[in-house]
């Protein structure tokens, strides 16, 4: 655990989104440190000795199995990066709507609820912000994501009336190969035709895979924390400046920008809220509790994730 978070008895933990990106990283990392991990399963092929089946889209869930337990988190939902058709756009919403209500109703209704809450939740709630410096005071944006994330986080209220202390880390860019938006980056950049996206003026909020794991460790240990958290590091770049350093880092030019129409004509809505969206969110919360960030700038995160660590 982060050094800042103090050590205690293993606890029961059960993990939506368990396959994901976050939670194939945060479930052995737990199950490491001799902490007991209840997946929440979808089907019965899947689940293992002592995982609970659910069923997000019916809103079900088998009670009986989350009695006895420390703590919640909740990854949930459907992929944000897939082109945003109508009906993509109704399953990202109410994957996130109905999974969120289905889990905090049923905690709600336990003898003995979990003393935390942590329920995923991403800096897309602040829409297109320009250079503001967003940190968790900050309002819900306008858009199809900061409509989804604020959605989102009400849907956990059941659980906070039932005295679960609940946590919304407000997650960023994740940094990592294993998937997400770094992923589809690397092919285009090895090639040397990475360039910025647009005017290459919009913030970008990231934040490295392990420090994710580590403050969501943070976040089921510490009762301070509370709330929205913007779990992203915190010094977010332009894109500008991420495109010259994931080049620099990979040895490769980046002379061929990516004109912001064309994004538009081919992704829509979804280029505008993702890609040319600017959000410049700083982790406020997570820093005044004494979180401490292994990969604080991007170039150090880089180099970490694509295995270019400088040799001392």
């Amino acid at each position: 655990m982060n050094a800042s978070a103090p050590e205690a008895a293993p606890l029961r933990v059960a993990v939506t989104g368990s396959t994901g990106l976050i939670g194939s990283a945060l479930v052995p990392t737990l199950r490491a440190e001799g902490h007991r991990v209840v997946r929440l399963v979808r089907s019965r092929v899947e689940a293992g000795s002592g995982d609970v089946l659910w069923d997000p889209a019916k809103e079900e869930v088998d009670a009986a199995g989350l009695e006895g337990l420390d703590a919640v988190v909740h990854l949930a939902g459907e992929n944000v990066g897939k082109p945003w058709s109508a009906a993509q756009k109704v399953r990202i919403r109410e994957s996130r709507e109905k999974g969120t209500r289905t889990l905090a109703r049923a905690l709600a209704r336990l003898k003995q609820p979990p003393k935390v809450l942590v329920s995923a939740s991403a800096t897309g709630y602040y829409g297109d912000r320009g250079d503001e410096v967003l940190d968790e005071s900050a309002g819900n944006g306008t858009g199809f994501l900061a409509e989804v994330c604020r959605v989102w986080e009400a849907e956990a209220q059941p659980a906070r009336d039932a005295g679960i202390r609940v946590v919304h880390p407000r997650i960023a860019v994740v940094l990592s190969r294993e998937g997400g938006a770094l992923e589809k980056m690397l092919l285009p950049f090895r090639l040397g035709v990475g360039g910025k996206v647009g005017s290459g003026k919009q913030w970008m909020s990231w934040v490295e895979l392990d420090d994710v794991v580590e403050a969501i460790r943070f976040a089921l240990r510490r009762e301070e924390v509370e709330g929205p958290v913007n779990l992203t590091a915190p010094n977010p770049v332009t894109n500008e400046e991420f495109t010259r350093t994931l080049g620099r880092v990979l040895g490769r030019p980046t002379l061929l920008p990516v004109p912001g129409f064309a994004l538009k004509l081919a992704l829509g809505e979804m280029a505008e809220e993702t890609v040319l969206a600017s959000q410049r969110a700083v982790p406020d919360r997570l820093t005044k509790a004494g979180f401490r960030f292994r990969y604080p700038e991007i170039e150090g995160a880089l180099r970490a994730v694509l295995g270019k660590q400088d040799r001392l």
